[in-house]
């Protein structure tokens, strides 16, 4: 029978607590002042978080492995990836000044505070911005520790590896093109769709799938229907996160509503509505789109002409779709039954969510 999830989770937890615990005797070698640090890596990384990407990673190697095959050095590798993400939330906050991550304060928004409180000479704020910077490269260094402390078959590490670095590649290029898009101002669609693609669709669905492949050895045509189904479901759960990121409910997803409106994210969801918005509200779009200082009624506006555009059931028919085109790529004999009905669960999972 396959693994529950709840119970791989725990197994990935399990497996971040002890690796964060070994890190902080580490730190605490260095002195007692990093406790804080120790401290904050812990709470942000076990503290929340849906674990989808050693999910996709262990239902990759299952693509290929029984139940009966040892996962110990799998799981391990996959909680790695937790590290990586963890890395990239905490500069993707101070990236975006995003005061909250996950209904609590921001790492750089956390120690500004402490720096605060401790009543310490300088700008609070430049303190938080630079502890954060460094915790997220710590967070990286950790995840590359990590994953190379999982005894993997060693005939199977190189091409694992190899996963593993374009994962950390694609994020940091798509998270460049979502800052420079957003630079640029424009409401491109096709640009839009590509930050999705290389930001979140490779890096929480593909890549962990073709590290979880690899590590199990699969065969060309086990990548290739990974791939299938690994792309969709991300576009998907990108789109689900920035419909969210404007019409989802704060103490569900721990963020200020219509944050991604201030931020001026340049998602699909806007440039859609801008396609087919009047001058009147393409004026308004341009006007008060990363606008930091957007208050309710402003957020409201700015929410009706994506809803009166048609922009928002555009994009959850998309959703929808795309989905749809993932689970129907499952339905091929390069994936055995017990992943195909996982990966088929984490698709609904991952689309289909609140959070």
């Amino acid at each position: 029978m396959a693994e529950p999830v709840d119970a791989l989770t725990e197994r990935v937890d399990a497996a971040l607590a002890t690796f964060l615990d070994e890190r902080a005797a580490s730190l605490a070698g260095v002195g007692p002042e990093l406790s804080d640090v120790a401290d904050a890596t812990r709470k942000f990384v076990l503290d929340g978080g849906k674990r989808l990407r050693p999910r996709f990673a262990y239902w990759g190697w299952r693509t290929v492995k029984d139940e009966d095959a040892d996962d110990s050095a799998l799981v391990t590798a996959a909680a790695s990836l937790e590290l990586l993400h963890a890395c990239a939330l905490v500069h993707d906050d101070v990236m975006d000044d995003s005061d909250t991550r996950r209904g609590q304060p921001a790492t750089h928004a956390a120690f500004a505070a402490l720096h605060r409180e401790a009543g310490w000479p300088g700008n609070a704020r430049v303190f938080g911005t630079a502890a954060a910077i460094l915790i997220g490269d710590l967070l990286l260094a950790w995840a590359d520790t990590m994953f190379a402390g999982a005894e993997l078959d060693p005939a199977t590490v190189p091409r694992t590896r190899q996963a593993y670095d374009d994962m950390r590649e694609q994020v940091m290029a798509g998270q460049y093109l979502d800052v420079l898009v957003q630079a640029r101002g424009g409401f491109s669609i096709e640009d839009a769709l590509r930050v999705a693609e290389f930001k979140t669709s490779k890096y929480t669905v593909e890549g962990p799938l073709h590290l979880g492949a690899a590590a199990a050895d699969a065969t060309p045509d086990v990548f290739a229907a990974l791939s299938a189904y690994g792309r969709p479901v991300g576009e998907a759960f990108q789109l689900r996160d920035d419909v969210l990121g404007v019409f989802g409910d704060p103490s569900r997803t721990g963020k200020p509503a219509g944050d991604d409106l201030r931020e001026g994210k340049r998602t699909l969801l806007v440039a859609l509505a801008m396609q087919s918005a009047s001058a009147v509200e393409a004026e308004l779009l341009r006007h008060e789109l990363g606008d930091r200082r957007l208050d309710a009624n402003g957020v409201a506006a700015l929410r009706e002409v994506i809803v009166s555009t048609g922009a928002l059931d555009q994009v959850e028919q998309r959703i929808a779709q795309r989905t749809a085109e993932a689970r129907d790529a499952l339905q091929t004999d390069a994936i055995n039954d017990s992943a195909r009905k996982a990966l088929d669960e984490l698709a609904v999972a991952a689309t289909d969510r609140h959070t």
